[in-house]
């Protein structure tokens, strides 16, 4: 029976106790919209509700769906909070109240979800999150494009990119997971039934995302990620309860690669077994230290076979014990592997008994694992089949002599060896007068101990026999000579070389084993060092220097960080290693690494991608983007070949990328302060100066336009009459730009509030004409609007305010005499109605690049121009329609042949459903009030006038009637 580690124990008993003060996440998950994950989780509900649990539905999408509709009736639906955004009122889950109200249960649907600027957080997964903390449990609704793992994937099949995404552990914290599934078919007929969408948009989304292929291919998305995290679950469970059984839920092989030239085969066959039994597979190697000591061409030949695994799409890893069947099984346990793939025995005779096949000793220490031996035959058996358990032997003694013959140690080794042999015969004279014959071994066993801790395990072994030798020759009678008296000093002999050789390998091997717990801690404590000075730098430049010099100086290499500008193009910046490491390599190779920038992964030396570049190029992919390129040139590129050394590069790597986005961050943050209080303290200035400069200008206007009045009273002109005009016309231009000001600084400020009214566009227009008209004095102006305009909800000040801002920009901008061309036309956007307004002139055009500037504050299409103005007319523009809930652009209109004909700037307003026309009753009593008004008429013949066209414009079910507008045309 397996005791359990008491750490993982108390770890367990923790992670238990969180879980129970938090609330429960379950999550309905579906391959896409229309499945019924909504309905779903309705169902549990209002089943819940049925066992007397307080059920409370935070939000809920119905989409107007009569079966989702009828569930949500009868359950306590939690009021949504109102958010202003852009003039309109938005509902949102509203989390204060669910937290005030803490119900057992809440409904919060679509997890996915971005709230409106000025929730309490910026998605609805952290709503969530905040629920679960304070013990409430969870029922919410996701689909498998909204994963950020997959999120990817599911553009390239879809060529659709979904901007919504839930980081995937939130998905896998849940505690429960229940998949909503549905064929596709059944789901195309919901569709073209419109249980999904409106008739109209299900249409375009059968064309577009809602394809069958899409479908199948979501689902099974869907269907794999909820299968990996049901199998997770299972061997977290079989974790906590130290179950060491295999249980055989699901296949997953592990194919065992060994240092033998069938492991490239092996793989191939491995990968052909996992592909029939459509399962996963891991490919492992398992280093002991006697395959640290082969030559470095099969330890080459081992590591290009898990290269081909991970290509055939293993998983790989590599263990080190000093025990490879024990690691391989223990492993096997650990990832409840159901298949072990090991190469089959191709020795025969005395061979097979010298050295038994890997494959037999796992199948003995395999238990309930079933093993598969695969005779897996080498490239040279294939070309020659006859013979080949011979050639096979004769290969595995060729490369036990290699591996000899590679010595670790360099030959001067040897010879310190044989002086310290001859060094302790020589102390073994002297004292040998003194001491007893069997105590002089114990000086040729400290020689055998030094030898093997100093000089290394060949040198060891070679003292063993010289000490024994040395011994015999001597000091064992008869001395100066090999020939031995007594027997019994041959078992002193024996024993003396058995206990120098268990000596010197067991030295050895600790010597070989500090050396690899020293390397690693060099490791870990340059990843230590480089994640300390990183947390601590500020600005992009500090870790680019911090990052070089720590990879510098632990792989001993040339190091390059290239950067992405504005534009995404990346520029190279070196940093040198240290003067001790002298490197000869070629300048990098930019072209490369914008590609691993644009494509996210590795090329260069060592991938499959442009492998004759002489640099490795790495992806700095941080969580959000890839921050830029770590490009490499080593002394010896195999080190990279090592998976212990590229583990290492991958993880330097990552801290750097983290450390670039950090910062990246950072300075958005203090560029975003900075503009913000910038901002704010030039509004403020901009407010208190236009405040101070109106009252002298209206004193200056009003005071002009009576000099103006007496001018035109007498008969006779007077000198300085122009000038009296001149002072007439600059006042009111200041006027018209203190107000642009105020405006401008009134929008800043708060909110834009809107005093929407039932008006005719063509009112509108008519109205900024008449106050433009001393403007457009010069450029006629020609009205052409569709009869069939419908009525616009319009703020009729603001929107008066937005033609003549624009009538005042084209007249500016146009030379004398030129017409002004105003239109419309209604259009559909997204499956909603708008009116798109025109405003086309025949100007010069706007400067290449400007089209979207123009409508930025203090922004002029002409630098140093002589224009009157700065640059707030189009500002003002842009935030009445964004308050409007349209939108507003420009572009340069372009003639017949080729050349710009002129500016055309456009904007577009919703177009909402009218009040309803008053019926009989109504109308009746409209009439009855304009007969009362036409009865005052004695009394204020002007007011009861007005009174009564209004009155008769009532009762004909007309809104706000337009005057006649001469410009007009039908």
């Amino acid at each position: 029976m397996n005791r359990p580690n008491p750490d993982e124990l108390l770890d367990k008993l923790q992670r238990d106790e969180e879980k129970r003060q938090r609330g429960k996440l379950k999550i309905f998950f579906g391959a896409s919209a229309g499945v019924g994950k909504t309905y779903a989780m309705l169902q549990a509900a209002r089943r819940h509700k049925d066992e007397g649990i307080d059920v409370v539905v935070g939000i809920v999408e119905t989409h107007k769906r009569q079966e989702t509709e009828a569930l949500v009736q009868g359950l306590d639906v939690l009021p949504l909070q109102q958010i202003e955004y852009r003039g309109r009122t938005l509902g949102e889950f509203d989390l204060d109240a669910a937290l005030a109200r803490k119900p057992q249960l809440i409904l919060v649907d679509e997890l996915a979800h971005s709230n409106v600027q000025g929730a309490r957080h910026l998605k609805r997964w952290q709503d969530v999150h905040e629920l679960l903390d304070a013990g409430i449990d969870v029922y919410t609704t996701v689909n498998v494009q909204h994963l950020e793992s997959l999120n990817d994937v599911v553009g390239q099949i879809t060529g659709i990119r979904v901007w919504e995404t839930v980081p995937d552990r939130v998905f896998d914290m849940a505690d429960e997971v229940t998949l909503v599934d549905l064929p596709a078919e059944e789901l195309l007929d919901r569709m073209r039934d419109g249980k999904v969408y409106m008739a109209q948009q299900a249409e375009r989304a059968v064309r577009n995302f809602f394809r069958k292929g899409n479908l199948i291919a979501l689902r099974e998305l869907a269907l794999r990620r909820t299968a990996d995290r049901v199998d997770a679950q299972m061997r977290e469970y079989r974790a906590d309860r130290s179950i060491q059984r295999i249980w055989q839920a699901r296949e997953r092989l592990l194919a065992c690669v060994g240092p033998g030239e069938e492991a490239p085969a092996l793989v191939r066959a491995a990968a052909r077994l996992a592909a029939s039994l459509k399962a996963d597979w891991i490919a492992v190697y398992v280093e002991t230290p006697k395959l640290q000591k082969l030559p470095d061409k099969i330890r080459e030949r081992t590591l290009n076979a898990l290269k081909l695994a991970a290509e055939l799409g293993a998983e790989t890893a590599t263990l080190a014990n000093n025990d490879a069947v024990a690691a391989l099984v223990g492993y096997a346990r650990v990832r409840n592997v159901s298949k072990l793939v090991a190469g089959g025995s191709s020795r025969v005779g005395f061979n097979r008994w010298v050295k038994r096949p890997m494959g037999e000793k796992i199948a003995e220490h395999a238990g309930d694992l079933d093993v598969t031996l695969i005779r897996a035959f080498t490239e040279r058996e294939t070309r020659e089949p006859s013979g080949g358990a011979i050639d096979a032997a004769t290969r595995a003694w060729r490369d036990a002599l290699a591996a000899g013959g590679e010595r670790r140690s360099p030959p001067r080794m040897y010879g310190y060896a044989a002086v310290i042999c001859a060094v302790i015969t020589g102390l073994a004279s002297l004292l040998h007068a003194h001491i007893d014959l069997t105590n002089l071994a114990m000086l040729y066993l400290l020689g055998v101990v030094f030898a093997a801790v100093k000089l290394g395990r060949g040198p060891g072994v070679m003292l063993s026999f010289l000490s024994v030798a040395a011994f015999d020759f001597f000091f064992v009678p008869p001395r100066m000579s090999f020939s031995v008296s007594d027997t019994q000093y041959l078992l002193t002999f024996f024993g003396m070389l058995l206990t120098s050789l268990v000596i010197s390998h067991l030295t050895s091997s600790f010597r070989r084993e500090a050396a690899v717990a020293r390397r690693r801690e060099r490791r870990t404590g340059a990843m230590y060092a480089m994640a300390r000075e990183l947390a601590a730098a500020l600005t992009t430049e500090q870790i680019v220097e911090i990052g070089s010099r720590h990879v510098s100086e632990v792989f001993r290499a040339r190091v390059a960080m290239l950067l992405p500008d504005s534009v995404d193009k990346v520029k190279q910046k070196v940093e040198e290693p240290d003067e001790k490491i002298t490197l000869q390599g070629p300048e990098l190779d930019i072209d490369v690494g914008q590609w691993v920038y644009d494509q996210q992964k590795p090329a260069g030396r060592g991938t499959d991608t442009l492998p004759a570049a002489q640099a490795l190029y790495l992806p700095l992919k941080a969580p959000m983007r890839t921050r830029g390129v770590l490009a490499v040139v080593m002394q010896d590129m195999g080190e990279l070949e090592v998976p212990e050394q590229h583990r290492m590069l991958d993880a330097f790597v990552g801290q750097i990328a983290l450390a670039l986005e950090r910062v990246h961050y950072v300075e958005i943050a203090r560029d975003a302060l900075v503009n913000m209080e910038s901002e704010r303290l030039r509004n403020s200035l901009l407010s208190a100066i236009s405040h101070d400069l109106r009252t002298p200008l209206t004193s200056i206007v009003g005071f002009s336009s009576m000099l103006a009045q007496n001018r035109d009273a007498r008969a006779a002109p007077r000198p300085g009459d122009d000038l009296v005009e001149a002072i007439h016309e600059e006042a009111l231009r200041m006027t018209g730009i203190v107000t642009n000001l105020l405006d401008m600084a009134r929008l800043q400020s708060s909110p834009l509030q809107l005093n929407r009214q039932w008006s005719l566009l063509e009112e509108t227009v008519g109205a900024a004409l008449a106050a433009c008209k001393r403007v457009l004095a010069q450029h006629p102006a020609q009205v052409k609007l569709p009869a069939d305009l419908p009525l616009l909800q319009l703020d009729v000040v603001l929107m008066e305010r937005l033609f003549s801002n624009l009538f005042e920009n084209a007249a500016k901008y146009t030379p004398a005499g030129t017409p002004l061309l105003i239109g419309a036309e209604r259009i559909e956007e997204d499956g909603k109605p708008y009116v798109r307004v025109t405003i086309d002139d025949t100007g010069p055009g706007l400067p290449p690049g400007m089209e979207a500037r123009v409508f930025e504050k203090f922004t002029r299409g002409e630098k140093e121009s002589a224009k009157p103005g700065i640059g707030l007319g189009l500002a003002i523009c842009r935030a009445i329609v964004d308050a409007h809930g349209g939108t507003i652009g420009a572009f340069n209109r372009v003639a017949g042949d080729g050349s710009i004909a002129g500016a055309r700037f456009w904007f577009t307003l919703p177009v909402e459903t009218p009040p309803p026309e008053p019926d009989a009753s109504e109308a009746a009593e409209a009439a009855d009030a304009a007969d009362a008004a036409d009865a005052a008429l004695p009394a204020d013949a002007d007011a009861a006038a007005d009174a009564a066209a209004d009155a008769h414009a009532a009762a004909a079910g007309i809104v706000n009637p337009p005057d006649h507008n001469p410009n007009r045309q039908s």
